[in-house]
């Protein structure tokens, strides 16, 4: 049986990290970089002997997950958000996995999107899925991305059949500030890529994104659960081009 790095990045995660870290108990070594939170994460994540805890400053999620990589001693790593948790039929899925002669060198997972405890069936999360298991040796965080940041994997794929839950949407407010943040780092790849904003991207833009998640992909089927998830990413796109304006007038 090959040895599991399992790695999580975190910023304030106190209410999640020790669910996470107990469910990824099975690896071989835990490792936590931490964006210098001001909660007890970093309190809670050394409490557990398997983990190893390193602060980091946070500049984009490539550069930090790039990071992470470089303190795993394995090769084949599991990369978990701290709201990410495993069900008992992936984890067997995995282990199984890994105990074969052949293998892939990444594996996709399907995730199941939970509003506050409840799933969301559609709302555009009924074919999200990101790569989470894969070998070091094989794999890295392309640099051009900033945010949903992509692993570029040279080497076989594939994907499991069992769910990842995926805990994203606990509040309105906490989602509405990742939200946020994901605008601001958003804004910051489009500059770099000298994209100046205009009219199409302050109003088609945001609005085909809520029509897009809320009509074409079901999001009224959710009720209001799908018209709030549809909204806040709608609003996610539209608050990157003031920003963007700003950094293009500097």
């Amino acid at each position: 049986m090959p040895k599991i790095s399992a790695l999580i990045i975190t910023l304030n995660e106190a209410k999640n990290i020790g669910h996470v870290i107990e469910n990824l108990s099975f690896a071989d070594e835990i490792i936590v970089v931490d964006s210098f939170s001001e909660d007890e994460t970093v309190s809670i994540a050394k409490t557990y002997p398997k983990v190893k805890v390193f602060q980091h400053h946070f500049e984009d999620f490539t550069r930090q997950r790039n990071f992470a990589l470089s303190k795993a001693n394995h090769d084949w790593i599991l990369f978990l958000d701290a709201d990410e948790r495993l069900t008992e039929p992936l984890k067997k899925e995995i282990l199984n996995t890994l105990k074969l002669r052949e293998t892939a060198d990444a594996y996709f997972f399907h995730r199941k999107f939970m509003f506050k405890n409840k799933p969301l069936y559609f709302s555009g999360w009924q074919t999200d899925k990101n790569i989470r298991l894969f070998k070091k040796s094989k794999s890295r965080y392309t640099e051009e991305r900033l945010v949903h940041e992509v692993l570029k994997v040279d080497g076989n794929l594939s994907t499991f059949k069992n769910k990842l839950t995926h805990y994203s949407y606990s509040s309105f407010d906490s989602y509405s500030k990742k939200m946020a943040c994901y605008a601001h780092l958003k804004a910051k790849e489009l500059h770099g890529k000298g994209i100046k904003p205009n009219a199409f991207h302050f109003v088609i833009k945001p609005f085909y994104k809520f029509l897009h998640n809320y009509i074409i992909r079901l999001g009224i089927l959710d009720g209001k659960k799908g018209l709030i998830i549809c909204y806040l990413n709608a609003l996610s796109v539209y608050k990157r081009y003031p920003l963007l304006k700003k950094m293009s007038e500097k």
